[in-house]
């Protein structure tokens, strides 16, 4: 490899549960209005013809336990709590069997939102970048491996902030499923170990604060928690 001009920061890797080698973050992708509770407090109807996706830069991700400053440009900034599934193999695509065993692990993450700036854009017929592919925008905690953790319909997803709790739900309320997804997506991607999928977020979301802790979980996974300082 040729020498460069500059070094740039090495990406986060999430750890795993179990394993002493972590998780390299390559591309995320994220599923939007994935609950209909949650698409119906936005605005906006859900359909089944096709789910659609944005993703996040990889040096923009931050791991659980993380304090970070309340983001510049927004003064609606919005919590949303996901189920992150990483990519353990290559898969284009891919059937629903061939989905599920591209699967490596699954994790807690968080989604943060400059919701203002995603709406204001959106109106526009923008891209919603602005709004969505911050700095620690996408917070991850360590992974459980697909051997060891399963979704189920009844499996719960929740967050709190300040202990108050905000969202909370099943993955039952998926409108499009773990398989149907990385199928769909690797018809357009070669998916990739590296890839993680956030796979949208239930009804709930909502403002935070400077001071705010934002604490989440998923049944059976690691739980997430992320705190806001004070903006710079």
């Amino acid at each position: 490899m040729p020498d460069t001009v500059f070094s740039l920061p090495e990406p986060i890797a999430i750890p795993v549960l179990g394993q002493q080698a972590a998780y390299p973050v390559g591309r995320i992708f994220c599923v939007g209005r994935n609950y209909a509770a949650h698409a119906a407090e936005m605005g906006h109807e859900v359909d089944r013809e096709a789910p659609f996706y944005f993703t996040k830069s990889a040096p923009n991700a931050a791991l659980t336990g993380a304090t970070v400053p309340y983001p510049p440009g927004t003064d609606n900034f919005h919590h949303e709590m996901e189920l992150a599934v990483a990519i353990g193999k290559p898969v284009f695509r891919a059937t629903s069997e061939q989905a599920w065993d591209s699967v490596y692990a699954y994790g807690c993450a968080l989604d943060m939102t400059r919701r203002d700036l995603q709406i204001r854009e959106r109106n526009k017929q923008r891209p919603w970048d602005l709004g969505k592919d911050l700095e620690a925008g996408a917070v991850f905690a360590p992974l459980t491996r697909a051997a060891d953790w399963s979704p189920a319909d009844d499996t719960r997803i929740h967050l709190s902030v300040n202990g108050e709790v905000r969202q909370d739900a099943t993955l039952n309320e998926l409108i499009w499923k773990i398989d149907e997804i990385i199928s769909h997506l690797s018809g357009y991607y070669h998916l990739r170990p590296g890839d993680l999928i956030l796979t949208g977020t239930p009804a709930g979301v909502g403002p935070v604060q400077a001071g705010d802790v934002i604490e989440g979980g998923i049944d059976g996974l690691q739980p997430i928690r992320l705190t806001l300082t004070d903006a710079e």
